[in-house]
């Protein structure tokens, strides 16, 4: 018996599944499509900034500018020079195509994906440093205590005033004694005896290959959770504050969260107890990190002996370490942390009401309600986690988030620690709250670059 109406004609019903099925095959190649748009613009962006950066002001430390042919890295031959409206409409126009890739990603192939993540990665790294002199004071630190036999932690760079190396520390920094973990700091030792330019290019390296090292931990172990890896590695790998602000840095942070990643990783594998002596170590490179602990433990009812066994062997560890090689000097840490988040930097949301408003009464006062706020918030998620009601990586992210709110000083890298948590933790909201405060912080940090300010 035919299917078809009288003289042949197409049922209803059948039309109009016909066409339910080609609008969606036509919003599919749509967002295809402007998926690899937002991944074409983000090479395209990455190369000019790469490729500008030496004729570039705004994008170099103050302490470099100009920079010199040593340090300009292989691009710096280009004569290239965006200035700053072009610096602007790049970096805000690389926001905009990592909005439009990581929305769309569900329709990108993952080999595309990888490889648009390591020719970013490849472009910034061949760049000079990057808006930031942090890699000098790194530099600094080592060869204060491998060179000179200061301590990192009780004097800042200007201890070492005559080594060549001190011209190009941050102005800002150069009486602060070091912020990192005696992990860290120790591992920095063994570039204490290279040239300036060889030192900057291997704490760049190690921030690329500390981010790539993230995107596989990311990609593995969402499809442990049943996530799209796709989907878990844009939103990290494509992130134009990681890229250009902590790899063009060569920022520590990177390497922080590719060793609190892989302890988060051993989570999911259950190897507690190297999950963590993991945290730990990451903890050692730079606290920030210990945020991550206190969820895993209550998330993991049943193995949170494991979990503590693991972190308290690496706590002694690091504690053998800091003693061996700086004595009492780690602990002067937490005091030193403590004066750089007084000092309310621009970037945070207090300091922009202080500074960029004119508000300092207004600033102070909702720097210390964003505080309060966020240690009802850290108390709440991490109740809510260990009754089983959210998912131990979703409270760290949410408490992550809520801690770069209220933070007296955000610099556009530290956004990073959120992205592993918003990847794994299948919360759209988290993932969509990442996205808009990467926006945020972005447009917040281009205003630095409005010559004369506002």
């Amino acid at each position: 018996m035919s299917v078809s109406g009288p003289l042949g004609a197409t049922p209803r019903g059948g039309a109009h599944g016909l066409r339910t099925a080609v609008l969606r095959a036509r919003s599919s190649r749509h967002r295809a499509h402007a998926g690899t748009v937002g991944l074409s613009g983000l090479l395209v962006s990455g190369a000019l900034l790469s490729l500008a950066a030496a004729g570039t002001d705004p994008l170099l430390p103050e302490s470099v500018r100009p920079i010199p042919n040593w340090l300009a890295g292989p691009f710096g031959t280009t004569g290239l020079g965006i200035g700053h409206g072009g610096l602007i409409a790049t970096l805000a126009l690389m926001s905009g195509f990592y909005v439009l890739a990581v929305t769309n990603a569900g329709r990108l192939s993952g080999r595309a994906v990888l490889a648009t993540i390591a020719g970013l990665q490849a472009l910034v790294l061949l760049a000079p440093p990057l808006l930031s002199t942090d890699l000098f004071s790194y530099q600094s630190y080592a060869r204060m205590g491998a060179l000179y036999g200061a301590n990192p932690y009780l004097s800042g760079p200007h201890a070492i005033a005559l080594d060549p190396l001190y011209a190009f520390v941050g102005a800002k920094w150069v009486s602060t004694p070091s912020a990192y973990g005696p992990l860290f700091t120790a591992l920095s030792y063994p570039f204490a005896t290279l040239g300036i330019a060889a030192s900057a290019l291997a704490f760049k390296a190690i921030a690329a290959l500390s981010s790539l090292v993230v995107v596989a931990i990311v990609w593995n172990a969402a499809r442990l959770r049943g996530l799209d890896p796709v989907k878990a590695a844009m939103l990290v790998g494509l992130n134009p504050l990681l890229v250009v602000y902590g790899v063009g840095g060569g920022h520590n942070d990177l390497l922080m969260l590719a060793v609190l990643c892989a302890g988060l990783y051993a989570v999911l594998l259950r190897r507690d107890r190297a999950a963590g002596a993991l945290t730990l170590a990451a903890v050692g490179i730079k606290l920030t990190a210990g945020l991550m602990l206190p969820f895993a433990l209550a998330g993991r009812p049943g193995r949170r002996r494991e979990l503590l066994t693991g972190a308290g062997v690496a706590a002694a560890a690091l504690a053998v370490l800091g003693v061996a090689m700086f004595g009492a000097g780690p602990l002067h840490l937490l005091g030193t942390l403590q004066r750089n988040q007084a000092g309310s930097d621009w970037n945070s949301i207090p300091g922009f009401i202080s500074t960029r408003l004119g508000l300092g009464l207004v600033g102070h006062a909702t720097g210390y309600v964003l505080a309060a706020g966020f240690v009802v918030a850290f108390c709440w998620l991490l109740r809510k986690v260990w009754h089983g009601e959210l998912d131990w990586i979703a409270g760290a992210g949410w408490a992550t988030v809520a801690m770069l709110v209220s933070a007296g000083s955000l610099l556009p890298w530290y956004l990073a620690w959120a992205l592993p948590f918003a990847a794994l933790s299948g919360d759209r909201r988290l993932r969509t709250a990442t996205i808009a405060l990467t926006c945020v912080m972005q447009a917040i940090q281009l205003l630095a670059y409005v010559p004369h300010g506002l």
